[in-house]
């Protein structure tokens, strides 16, 4: 397995710890029978906390996409070097800090951690062309 295949299994990993962490929060402010039910009309019942996990998780999901692109690209058109796995696993790093950034506030540093994925994401498209 290429580096960049496995920094993309490790961010199926993050996304499902997301997942995880997110539902356990979400449950701790309704219950479990308020999580197994329909979901509908939660804002007003859950703590700042299980808010910016649940954004932290869409903002994850939302990102991951540019990133299977990214590692699509250099896979096919077989752009693998030394930088295109360093991009992949500067990602993956990003995004395990960008969790507990969001979830925990970490102002300005949630912008810069997630900068900084955006930005390996796009260097690893870039070198896809060369």
């Amino acid at each position: 397995m290429t580096p960049e295949l496995s920094a993309l299994a490790a961010t199926a990993l993050i996304q499902l710890a997301a997942v995880f962490w997110s539902q356990r929060a979400l449950q701790s402010d309704i219950g479990r029978e308020g999580n197994v039910g329909t979901r509908e009309n939660l804002e007003d019942r859950l703590s700042d906390y299980t808010k910016r996990l649940r954004r932290a998780l869409a903002n994850h999901t939302e990102n991951i996409g540019l990133f299977i692109i990214a590692v699509v690209l250099v896979e096919l058109c077989d752009a693998h070097s030394v930088f295109t796995a360093l991009c992949a696993w500067i990602f993956v790093i990003a995004r395990a800090l960008y969790l507990p950034a969001y979830a925990f506030g970490w102002v300005p540093w949630r912008s810069v951690i997630f900068g900084v994925g955006l930005l390996a994401t796009m260097a690893m498209i870039i070198a896809a062309f060369f």
